[in-house]
């Protein structure tokens, strides 16, 4: 067996499903090392969203969508049938160390209802809803397996640096007793780039560094829309994730709803570079009913010169006494799961927003007005939560068989890191890289089975 030591840089769901092929399969856990900045699951705290054991959407959401659609271009690295296939993995993760497998269930709306028309399309797909309460159950039980089979965990460490060029990376504890030992050096054979959204700064950081050839993305920004689900049930009873939206095609915009938290529904404030946005999850567990729905209503924005500094800039302009803003004609924020209110200041009118967004804002202000044409009961029973955003760094070029950089062959972007942006589809991206890791590395091994599945 040629041995190699990988080294995973990020716990979240794409660094976990790629550790988690890797130990399925008979490669060594041993030598398998993962570095977070969060904590492992018996020790995260519910509001520790964005860092720890399976990162942002394996900790508080929990809705795996199953289209190739949606989430990224999975499809464009692997084809359509493949792509399918390992999304089909990442769910069978879920349930396989889910505490109640039967509880997930799958929503797989058909026909799209005349009453939306004119005023917005629906998109429509299968989605599979684990479960918010089950999260951190899910999450131990992953873990634990993972330690069972040797892989090795850096906790409450941040990498400073790599050396592509010499396969070294250089990390530090952010733990407070520890803030002030020196940096440690680890070395990689095989190096798997999982950061989510908040190691985009980094990822940009590499990629300037390097000079790394890289496709632009567009802008992904908006809102947190809530209100009490009443007036959506119409729509939710068809579809419970529902995907509204609508197309410019002239202006460079399009607009969609996104991420639908129904039943028990709270709003969850993110906080990344040291700014809020704002997200939202859904509890499965009746005491959390509060009868409300919330959604991101997000504009992607095409032709911006530097879309990623363009975004910065806008959110950090959008906060006010260290957090976001809130606006409702006639509504107050709402509270937590936890019974808190939801960080944001409250704002009486829309000016603020109006200058900072500039001709964008017309786009989420129409958007809402037809909203309260299609549900006529809605009218001003809302409230919105700004901002809602989707940083989106101009993703590096990769080499389509094992997303691996153009410039350095073993080093593999995933996730967030290469414009995911869902669960599931990062975690097909890391499962992807993870078969190809396996069919180099094991080909003189006793897997004759998984050899012939895997090598061409």
């Amino acid at each position: 067996m040629k041995e190699k030591k990988i080294v995973i840089v990020g716990a979240g769901v794409a660094g976990v499903n790629a550790a988690t092929k890797l130990v399925d399969n008979g490669y060594p856990g041993e030598l398998i090392t993962i570095i977070d900045m969060g904590k492992d699951p018996y020790n995260r705290l519910p509001e520790e969203v964005m860092t720890g054991f399976l990162g942002a959407g394996g900790w508080s959401d929990g809705k795996l969508t199953y289209h190739t659609a949606i989430g990224g271009q999975l499809s464009k690295y692997c084809g359509e049938e493949k792509a399918m296939q390992l999304m089909d993995q990442v769910i069978t993760n879920f349930k396989r160390f889910h505490p109640k497998p039967e509880e997930v269930q799958c929503s797989d709306p058909h026909e799209e209802p005349d009453f939306i028309k004119p005023y917005f399309g629906l998109r429509l797909f299968p989605v599979w809803h684990v479960g918010t309460d089950y999260l951190s159950e899910i999450a131990k039980n992953w873990y634990d397996y993972l330690v069972s089979k040797g892989v090795q965990f850096h906790w409450e460490t941040k990498v400073t640096s790599i050396n592509f060029r010499h396969n070294e990376i250089v990390m530090h504890s952010v733990k407070p007793e520890f803030a002030t030992m020196d940096n440690d050096g680890i070395f990689y054979d095989e190096l798997i780039f999982g950061v989510g959204k908040s190691g985009i700064d980094f990822a940009q950081q590499l990629a300037n560094q390097y000079e790394l050839p890289d496709e632009p993305k567009s802008v992904q920004i908006g809102i947190r829309f809530e209100a009490p689900q009443e007036h959506f049930q119409k729509l939710i009873d068809i579809s419970y994730d529902f995907k509204l939206y609508r197309k410019f095609e002239d202006k460079g915009v399009s607009l969609r709803s996104f991420c639908t938290n129904n039943n028990a529904a709270y709003v969850a404030v993110e906080e990344t570079y040291g700014d809020h946005s704002y997200n939202g999850h859904a509890k499965k567990d009746p005491k959390y009913l509060n009868g409300m729905t919330n959604f991101g209503i997000l504009m992607e924005i095409n032709g911006i010169e530097d879309p990623f500094t363009w975004s910065r800039k806008v959110v950090k302009e959008l906060q006010f006494n260290g957090t976001g803003l809130y606006y409702s004609p006639t509504r107050v924020p709402s509270t937590t799961a936890e019974g808190n209110n939801v960080t944001a200041f409250q704002i009486d009118n829309l000016s603020k927003v109006e200058e900072v967004m500039g001709e964008y804002w017309v786009y989420i202000m129409d958007f809402i007005e037809d909203m309260k044409k299609v549900f006529p009961t809605l009218k001003n029973d809302w409230g919105i939560y700004v901002p809602e955003v989707k940083y989106l760094s101009p993703e590096p070029l990769v080499n389509y068989r094992n997303l691996s950089l153009t410039k350095f062959p073993n080093v593999h972007f995933v996730g967030d890191a290469l414009s995911a942006r869902g669960i599931t589809v990062s975690g097909a991206q890391a499962i992807y890289v993870a078969e190809d890791v396996l069919s180099y590395y094991l080909r003189d091994t006793e897997y004759p089975e998984f050899i012939s599945h895997y090598v061409a």
